[in-house]
């Protein structure tokens, strides 16, 4: 009996140094993958010529465990992450072996955050994103209690991400469907955490969630928002590990 590697997919507008303050308590146990999404950190945006679309994010995703030589794993997302994660299962359900979707939900855009998303991806092209993404982005993101020293860096984060990746990514969210009736169908263990102060997607897209997943674990993350692995990094590695599952 083994357990099987964890690969974490970012939220957006951020990189893989999100994963930072859980990466190493998790991988006192765990093989733990963390890479940056396509267009953001030090993955590029390739040129496809295609509408954006999740599926081409999610089939980096399966090519990197190819490249690593794993035929499965349990997968984890925080928001965007968790929207890629379901991709991914939508794809390949077969190299998962386990969920864990953190601050995110199952249901699609509604018609007024699809047009947010295009007109966040069409700034963003035109000026740029340093500074106004980040102020746009943080309030809504971090929990009122989050310190002035967190938000800064979840600034910088913002800040570092190229626009191109940023536009592409908004897109490609907008057009992802409803998950609802793949999660059903997902006959794996799940992980469902919420911060309990997310405003983004609070308990009750998680709710949905669990009330779709076969075999669900909630756990509500306190004195949290929409980003608990910068938040509550503590909280996140113990539901991590206390749920994980042997394959």
């Amino acid at each position: 009996m083994t357990e099987l590697p964890l690969l974490l997919l970012h939220a957006f507008p951020l990189d893989a140094r999100m994963w930072d303050p859980v990466r190493a308590p998790l991988a006192e146990r765990l093989r733990v993958i963390t890479p940056d999404q396509r267009g953001f950190g030090r993955s590029p945006l390739p040129e496809t010529g295609r509408e954006p679309g999740l599926a081409d994010a999610a089939r980096d995703v399966l090519a990197l465990l190819d490249k690593l030589g794993l035929d499965r794993v349990v997968l984890g997302g925080c928001s965007m992450g968790g929207y890629l994660a379901m991709a991914v299962l939508r794809l390949a359900p077969e190299r998962i072996g386990g969920l864990v979707l953190i601050d995110t939900k199952a249901t699609p855009d509604t018609p007024e955050a699809a047009q947010n998303r295009l007109d966040l991806a069409d700034r963003a092209e035109a000026e740029g994103v340093t500074g106004w993404l980040a102020g746009q982005s943080v309030p809504g993101l971090l929990a009122d209690t989050a310190s002035a020293e967190l938000a800064g860096h979840v600034r910088d984060l913002i800040d570092a991400q190229p626009p191109s990746g940023v536009a592409w990514a908004a897109r490609a969210m907008r057009n992802r469907p409803d998950s609802r009736e793949l999660l059903r169908q997902a006959d794996i263990p799940a992980l469902v955490l919420v911060g309990e102060h997310d405003g983004i997607t609070p308990l009750d897209a998680a709710n949905t969630m669990v009330e779709a997943l076969p075999d669900p674990t909630l756990t509500v993350i306190p004195d949290a928002g929409h980003l608990t692995p910068l938040e509550a990094p503590a909280s996140v590695t113990e539901a991590i590990l206390g749920w994980y599952p042997i394959s």
